[in-house]
């Protein structure tokens, strides 16, 4: 056993300002179906004052928490409760060992490898209810969690194959693709590519790994921090050309920007500049139209969609410049959901004696989608994707791919 090192995050995950206003308690999605979840108030800050790096682990309710950061965006006094809670399982994960699981499914990238190599063969199991009832009998993911399928092509192939439309743009881009895009979704990637060089950016593309959140979120820092070092080193070269990062993935993103300082402890002025230039794509595209005074021109495209910004897009604090863009489109209807979540979180709802929270966190949105009957559902997010698609039979796409096809032919 390994002892997990908290002494960087010791200013920021402070509880002494917590006055126990209950605040984040009432903002909770899991505590508000769900007696199992105590609440962010009591496993973190209240919590957070009893435990001891000796002591054996006795809260395990810290496990049901979805890490959706929530409570830390409600917190009056700017307690940093979800990371708090993050690291708390990582204590306890570390004490009692990382289930197989967990580690499967903190591992987002090996499996994209193998499963890309065999396509359209690795995504018959997943198809199979017999072997779908044995997963979960044998490893705990639930029979009836949705996966997404591998593709046959991975994107960075794509993109070595591809001739750029501007090799010296306005602004020099490294796109952070991520798992999703590169193993199961390359067409994310394309549309990508495709809205920044339009809008002429020159796109590169760097060597890169998992961002490290799905470790994270199954209790591994230390394995997360290897990714995140890595990526840091390979990122790194291109901070210094004058290059920023944009990445479609908004929970990567969120890691490149926050978590690699402020949950997973990593410190330094190559971390710190990674944070400052980092950028999800419509956060840049936003800022890209403003400061270079253009008037993006979009095709009619008549069609009615309505739009869920997930959880961890909230955390970057920036609004939802996704709609901003999406209002220039002439014809497009859409609608912007009220709910908090979606209520997957990752890999949480796919877990065996999680996934009925996870579904019943999440009806409020299906609702919203069955009575708007949007002909496609739009989400930053991948894995939000894959849930509401998976218990709506809606399609979902990301709003970029809506950008894309918007460009004037």
């Amino acid at each position: 056993m390994t002892v997990i090192d908290i002494s960087s995050l010791e200013t920021t995950l402070s509880s002494d300002q917590c006055i126990k206003c209950n605040i984040c308690t009432a903002s909770c999605p899991v505590a508000a179906v769900t007696d199992k979840f105590p609440g962010p108030k009591a496993v973190g800050p209240q919590m957070q004052r009893l435990r001891q790096p000796s002591a054996p682990s006795y809260d395990k309710s810290v496990d049901f928490c979805n890490g959706c950061g929530v409570c830390s965006l409600v917190c009056p006094h700017g307690v940093q409760i979800a990371e708090m809670n993050a690291v708390a399982r990582a204590v306890q994960m570390d004490r009692d060992g990382v289930p197989l699981r967990n580690k499967m499914l903190g591992r987002p990238e090996p499996l994209g490898k193998i499963g890309t190599l065999t396509a359209p063969f690795s995504n018959l199991p997943l198809a199979l209810p017999p072997l779908r009832w044995a997963m979960e009998k044998t490893i705990g993911i639930h029979r009836k969690a949705p996966f997404p399928s591998f593709t046959g092509k991975r994107f960075r192939k794509w993109f070595k194959s591809h001739a750029p439309e501007n090799l010296i743009g306005r602004r020099k881009v490294v796109y952070f693709h991520g798992c999703s895009t590169n193993y199961y979704e390359p067409r994310v990637g394309k549309a990508v590519v495709k809205v920044l060089e339009h809008f002429g950016c020159k796109v590169s593309i760097a060597e890169q790994n998992c961002c490290g959140l799905p470790m994270q979120s199954n209790g591994e820092f230390d394995a997360a921090r290897e990714l995140a070092k890595s990526n840091i080193a390979k990122l790194m070269p291109y901070i210094r050309e004058n290059y920023v990062i944009v990445g479609s993935s908004t929970s990567c993103t969120l890691a490149l920007k926050h978590d690699y300082q402020n949950i997973l402890g990593l410190q330094g002025r190559d971390v710190e500049m990674i944070a400052k230039n980092t950028f999800d794509i419509f956060e840049f595209l936003d800022d890209l139209f403003t400061e270079q005074t253009l008037n993006p021109q979009f095709r009619r495209i008549k069609d009615a969609v309505f739009y869920h910004p997930p959880c961890q897009q909230r955390s970057h604090f920036m609004g939802q410049p996704a709609t901003k863009i999406l209002r220039r489109i002439p014809g497009l209807s859409f609608e912007v959901s009220t709910a908090d979540c979606c209520g997957v979180a990752g890999t949480y709802g796919l877990k065996a004696e999680k996934y009925q929270i996870s579904r019943d966190i999440g009806e409020t949105l299906f609702a919203q989608i069955d009575r708007h009957s949007p002909s496609r559902v739009l989400c930053d997010s991948e894995t939000c994707r894959w849930w509401i698609e998976g218990h709506t039979d809606v399609e979902s796409i990301h709003p970029i791919e809506l950008i894309a096809d918007a460009l004037p032919r």
